[in-house]
């Protein structure tokens, strides 16, 4: 992570009353305010391979993989894990997007990561087009096009849920096109992108019930300081969490489970 963990960055929020999706207040619900982070963590901009965190050993012109710095997680819901980041488990090498795009298959998970900043995900259609949630619209582009000098991998297998046939991951990306801000009930990239892979409302802002029972876990792994755990009270809480931290390396203290270090 380098110097990140000692850098402040200003967040600008958007406040977005939540609760049942039914519309009926239960007992043990409670309508609390979820804070959405803006469109900018979205943009997807020219970067040099510098701006993205890669040396000048490692050009995005080059075709072997490599790995790149950057923060690891697991996190669990009722005990389940539901989602892994772990290099000890999986490989977290990056690619050129041009070796990238000779390893997809039309419904892929593909995640462009650079350093200081979210990743971005999209949904392989095929060629190299790509459909994602970029500035408030779910459009179509060229991979190429908009990685701005990222490097890129397959996540089909990041969430541990059960994925949708290719073909239903395809009408749910199609299907959402063109669609603007207003019209728009994922709050980033990775939300819509893995909604459309797994069809589960619980990527949706708002999507979820809240309850005392059902809690996130999310364990981030940070070199040299142990491993911190948060709860949240729902996936979209702990997506943007995990989302702010990989963009500021700044772990909030509220919501640490004993102490936040196992």
């Amino acid at each position: 992570m380098g110097n990140q963990l000692d850098r402040i960055t200003h967040l600008n929020y958007s406040e977005l009353p939540t609760g049942d999706p039914s519309g009926l207040e239960k007992d043990e619900l409670r309508v609390g305010v979820a804070y959405f982070f803006s469109d900018e963590e979205e943009e997807v901009d020219d970067r040099t391979p510098s701006d993205c965190g890669f040396t000048k050993d490692h050009s995005p012109t080059e075709e072997e993989p490599f790995s790149v710095s950057e923060v690891e997680y697991s996190a669990f819901c009722s005990q389940e894990c539901i989602f892994s980041k772990l290099r000890e488990n999986e490989d977290l090498n990056v690619y050129s997007v041009k070796t990238l795009l000779t390893m997809c298959k039309p419904g892929d998970l593909l995640e462009l990561v650079g350093t200081a900043q979210p990743p971005h995900w999209v949904i392989y259609e095929h060629d190299d087009q790509i459909i994602h949630l970029h500035k408030g619209e779910i459009r179509k582009d060229s991979l190429l096009e908009i990685s701005g000098g990222r490097h890129g991998r397959i996540v089909n297998n990041r969430y541990r849920f059960r994925p949708l046939p290719p073909d239903l991951v395809m009408q749910n990306a199609v299907g959402h096109l063109s669609l603007r801000s207003e019209e728009i009930c994922w709050t980033n990239s990775e939300s819509f992108a893995a909604w459309c892979r797994f069809g589960k409302r619980e990527f949706k802002a708002g999507g979820e019930a809240h309850s005392a029972e059902q809690q996130y876990f999310l364990k981030v792994h940070l070199s040299g300081s142990g491993v911190h755990t948060l709860v949240f009270r729902s996936l979209e809480d702990m997506i943007r969490e995990r989302r702010r931290v990989d963009a500021s390396g700044i772990l909030k203290e509220l919501s640490l489970v004993n102490g936040g270090k196992e």
